[in-house]
């Protein structure tokens, strides 16, 4: 996918099987070890969670969503970077999280070339990120 492509998609694409086209082609456009990192990323959010949604927002960011955001994909040169939106809530046995730890909200794991996964680690963390969603979900209106 063509970056001309991506910013024609607006901020936010609208439909799951959109926002997984268009994280298709950002993972085909990167062609590189970058693009691996995000698959195998993408690929353990979903063995995590099965329902989780895929969205494509400002303007390109692949985000995991199940009753809130879970993670982004971001793709820089020399980091993939895995930014949780309530990671600072969320407890972090393995010490994933790497980058964005002075924040009171967020936190991330940035992925350099060539370093490998904790694979176990990571499901437990995205397990943990949608619980935490789950129980700050607000109950349904009454009529």
């Amino acid at each position: 996918m063509k970056k001309a492509a991506a910013k024609k998609a607006g901020a936010k694409e609208t439909g799951a099987a959109s926002a997984s086209k268009l994280i298709d082609g950002r993972i085909r456009e990167l062609g590189d070890w970058r693009g691996q990192t995000l698959a195998r990323i993408r690929d353990l959010i979903k063995q995590a969670d099965p329902e989780v949604v895929e969205e494509w927002k400002w303007r390109g960011v692949p985000v995991w969503e199940h009753d809130g955001i879970i993670c982004t994909g971001e793709t820089y040169k020399a980091v993939v970077k895995m930014t949780f939106a309530k990671g600072a809530a969320l407890e972090d046995p393995s010490g994933l999280f790497n980058s964005s730890l002075e924040g009171n909200v967020r936190r991330a794991i940035d992925i350099r070339e060539g370093e490998k996964i904790d694979e176990k680690a990571l499901k437990a963390l995205i397990r943990a990120a949608v619980e935490l969603n789950a129980s700050k979900k607000k109950p349904a209106k009454k009529a």
